[in-house]
């Protein structure tokens, strides 16, 4: 495992170059990207012990049984790699590589970009473009969405995914380097496809919804820290931002989600969340921030201003850390 003094440059290198080229697409024609390695040995477990006419006490069980394997390649796989690197390889060849693959498990770049497209779409071809955009980032039926709705809806994504997509995965390499961060991206990937509250998969993601929950607990506090920073560097609503996170965080129907997306909502003025709608059933949410409702694609702008901000703070606190770390070494 490599020490703090090392594993917060590598990081730091990781979020600059993720933010600027993202993962290769020569990379990922060749080797494709870790999440899909993930997704396809959830997806055989789920097949394999997952089977309709189990019973629920057996599925459930089967899902821990399922994360814990997860779990432990994604750990196993990484720390192996990191090892045969530092043991064969340069080096400076050795913590280049450590760090190019760190930044696979980042998603600062391909967010901004898909959040970006709604507003596009937005300007361009009116709400059938920009419903067509917001369906690649969100799980809510777009149909039922106003402009308002598809510019809240990309707007919470940008939020929510600001914080599991950016920052908690940073925080776990930051403390274990990239076994932490594999092992985190593993967790989280488990969350995406199996952690629904459907009839198929209510009993079998149990274990992975609520593991995903505990490990983007800090990530999602720290999300809505680095957002209050960005407002008062970008002249938005701090004290908003502040006001809105207090009161409206926790009651946000997800543990995590409620932070960062009442952090965005207090900073530009707007009302996040609420009711919506996901395929034909209505989820009730409570809203966060007192604005206004009516956002529109130069909010989304305004949001991508902030989330540009906020990911260049994370950036500088993780740069002040590691040189703070190195003086006491």
């Amino acid at each position: 495992m490599l020490s703090p003094d090392l594993t917060l440059p590598l990081l730091l290198v990781a979020l600059i170059v993720e933010a600027i080229i993202g993962w290769p697409p020569l990379l990922y024609r060749f080797v494709r990207h870790p999440v899909v390695w993930f997704g396809a040995m959830i997806g055989l477990m789920d097949r394999q012990m997952n089977e309709a006419t189990m019973p629920e006490r057996l599925k459930r069980g089967n899902g821990v049984v399922t994360l814990v394997a997860l779990i432990a390649a994604a750990l196993f796989g990484a720390f192996v790699v990191q090892i045969a690197l530092l043991v064969f390889a340069p080096a400076w060849v050795a913590l280049l590589a450590i760090a190019l693959l760190t930044s696979a498990f980042l998603a600062q770049r391909s967010l901004h970009t898909h959040v970006r497209d709604v507003a596009m779409a937005l300007e361009k071809d009116g709400l059938s473009g920009g419903r067509r955009a917001v369906s690649h980032i969100v799980g809510r039926n777009p149909e039922t969405l106003d402009e308002a709705g598809v510019s809240r809806a990309a707007i919470e994504s940008l939020a929510e995914n600001f914080s599991d997509g950016v920052v908690a995965p940073a925080f776990w390499a930051a403390l274990f380097g990239l076994p932490g961060i594999a092992t985190y991206k593993a967790i989280n990937t488990a969350d995406s496809m199996i952690g629904h509250k459907t009839p198929r998969h209510k009993a079998f993601g149990w274990a992975a919804a609520r593991f995903d929950d505990l490990v983007n607990l800090p990530g999602s506090r720290l999300a809505a820290l680095w957002i209050v920073l960005a407002a008062l560097f970008n002249g938005k609503d701090v004290v908003g931002a502040i006001k809105a996170v207090l009161r409206d965080a926790r009651r946000h129907r997800s543990p995590n989600a409620g932070w960062p997306e009442a952090a965005m909502a207090g900073a530009l003025g707007l009302a996040l969340g609420g009711p919506r709608t996901y395929g034909d059933e209505k989820v009730e949410d409570f809203w966060m921030g007192h604005g206004r409702q009516e956002a529109t694609a130069a909010d989304i702008r305004a949001a991508l201003g902030l989330y540009r901000t906020a990911c260049l703070v994370q950036m500088l606190v993780i740069a002040a850390l590691g040189g703070w770390l190195s003086g006491q070494l």
